[in-house]
Formats: structure tokens, sequence, C-alpha cells
């Protein structure tokens, strides 16, 4: 990924999470896998605590619960929509892809589609979506970012994802 298409990922985020700063106490999800989750960090370095304590820092008293579960498939994810995005959520923060999918028998195709569905199911509650998958991927391949699997972030990887994800909060 070229560096201007970086810019573009982080305006497009930007664009999407402005609106939080207005919010008092905004209730917000991160939902997805293992890297939402922090598979081989602590709970207080994955990027939603981190995210979560940045916007305090500013101000904000939104919170943020993370709903990743390491391992789980776009259609995994589906199926825990309803548990994992309370009544009172406000804006889901979205960073899954296809790598489970694949990793355990499915296509790329239908995790797109399964991500559609989570996006159609989360858009008629009035739930803001902001897909983190892009910004992700642009992390991960900074160097130092992944640990030595090249799958999972490293601390400073969930450190960089989530000054990337305030830095779009004014």
């Amino acid at each position: 990924m070229k560096f201007g298409n970086v810019l573009i990922l982080a305006a497009t985020l930007a664009t999407a999470i402005l609106p939080l700063t207005n919010v008092a106490s905004a209730q917000i999800v991160a939902l997805g896998a293992s890297n939402v989750e922090g598979y081989g960090v602590s709970s207080s370095e994955a990027w939603p605590a981190q995210l979560e304590s940045i916007l305090r820092a500013k101000g904000s008293s939104a919170h943020i619960t993370n709903a990743g579960v390491s391992g789980n498939t776009t259609g995994e994810v589906l199926a825990r929509l309803s548990s994992a995005v309370p009544d009172g959520t406000r804006v889901v923060i979205l960073g899954i892809g296809a790598f489970n999918d694949v990793r355990t028998g499915g296509s790329i195709e239908s995790a797109r589609a399964n991500i559609a569905a989570i996006k159609r199911q989360l858009a008629g509650r009035g739930i803001r979506v902001v897909d983190a998958l892009g910004t992700m991927k642009a992390v991960m391949r900074q160097p130092g970012m992944l640990q030595a699997d090249h799958i999972h972030l490293t601390a400073e990887g969930h450190h960089r994802l989530a000054m990337q994800l305030a830095g779009s909060v004014r």
C-alpha cells in the first residue's frame, strides 16, 4: 500500500469517527478476532483499551467494549453480533478480514458477504460502523508492528493503531 492510500484510509476513518467528540458518553464496541482481542499482549495493551484511554485523556467519557474473539471467522462474528453489540451501542469499530475464514477452509467471497451482512445489520439498528481493517493492515505493514508469527500485532502495533484511530477524533 502506498503512503497516499494510507492517507486516504486515515481521512476516511477520520470522517467516520469525528462525530464521536460530540457524544458525552458513547458506547463503542470494537468487534473482530484476535487483533481486536489483543492476542499475545495484555488486555490493557490491546488497541481498544488504549483507544479508550486516549479518548478519555482528551475529555471523552466514551466506553469501548472489546468484543474481539481469537480465531473467529466472519461467520462466527455475524452469528454473535446481537450478543456482542448490545442495545445502546452507538458505534462499532469493525476489525475483521478474511484471514480466519480462509485458514479454516472458507472463501474470501463468503467472508466479504458476511462482512457486508454485519454492516447491514448494524446499520439497520442505527449503529455507525467504522471499518478499521484498512488502518489495521497499514499498521501491520510497518516494521516491528507484528509478532514473530507475522499475523498478530505487537504491543507497539496496538499502540500505533490506537493512536491512528484516536488521531482521527478531535
